[in-house]
């Protein structure tokens, strides 16, 4: 396990301003070639892709590839933090570094856990421009009548908006990513293998909202992290708030989603 801390990978990609066009119909706004992409908007670009025999039971590849086999079979996108030090422009490539920063194991209330952090540093035009951390973490299958730890309750007011995400929405993202998770678009793998109530809502989605209400509001960002505290599913009804440069995304029924700070 810890023999893959420093592994690197490097990809490149032209940044095709059609699928910047496509995420900003998306997320029902305005698309100008010319202007810097939106913050997160890389999560676009530098796809992985790898032929159906190397992909694992959850349309993710297969566990023992770049990321070291942990055993357990769950992956989720647990959250992050971005440093913006240059925008990124469509139409012109750019270079992604992922490190694998550092990998760990723990035993939680629900079971054995492991976490993984990547670190990428994307540049274009030979300047750094976003670095990220990634933060995974891989679970064991839930048991039957396994007991959920309580979910916190968000915060009230600072309502910024509200959303509904639909299939297809959650579809178009997990298309316009090449996110082959199946929790987004294969209900009864969600429901059975997984144990959710739905289709879940991508953490990357919601944290993509966050950052344009937050830059929006600050008038750009420097600094931007996220953590994700339980799945937002399909249909339900999100709330979007923010207090300052807290954010957070609370579900219908007041649950806490997720959690952000910017600056």
């Amino acid at each position: 396990m810890q023999e893959a801390i420093g592994r690197t990978r490097v990809r490149r990609d032209d940044i095709d301003p059609a699928r910047a066009e496509a995420l900003a119909a998306l997320l029902g706004r305005g698309f100008d070639a010319a202007a810097p992409l939106p913050p997160f908007a890389h999560q676009l670009y530098f796809w992985d892709v790898l032929p159906a025999a190397e992909l694992g039971r959850d349309g993710h590849p297969a566990r023992g590839g770049f990321i070291p086999d942990l055993g357990l079979p769950r992956r989720m996108w647990a959250g992050g933090r971005l440093v913006f030090a240059a925008p990124l422009y469509a139409g012109q490539q750019a270079e992604k570094t992922t490190v694998i920063e550092a990998v760990t194991r723990k035993q939680g209330r629900s079971g054995q856990l492991a976490f993984v952090t990547l670190r990428h540093a994307i540049a274009q035009r030979g300047r750094l421009c976003v670095t990220e951390w990634q933060d995974l973490v891989y679970r064991a299958d839930p048991l039957p009548g396994q007991v959920v730890p309580p979910v916190p309750q968000a915060p009230a007011g600072g309502e910024v908006m509200r959303l509904r995400f639909s299939p297809v929405e959650l579809f178009r993202y997990s298309a316009l990513t090449l996110n082959g998770h199946r929790i987004h678009y294969d209900r009864d793998y969600a429901r059975a293998v997984e144990g959710y109530g739905g289709l879940v809502v991508h953490g990357p989605l919601l944290a993509q909202w966050l950052m344009l209400i937050a830059a929006e509001a600050l008038g750009g960002l420097k600094r931007f992290s996220f953590r994700g505290v339980s799945a937002a599913l399909e249909g339900e009804e999100l709330r979007f708030c923010r207090d300052g440069g807290r954010l957070w995304v609370a579900a219908q029924d007041g649950r806490l989603c997720m959690t952000a700070e910017a600056e």
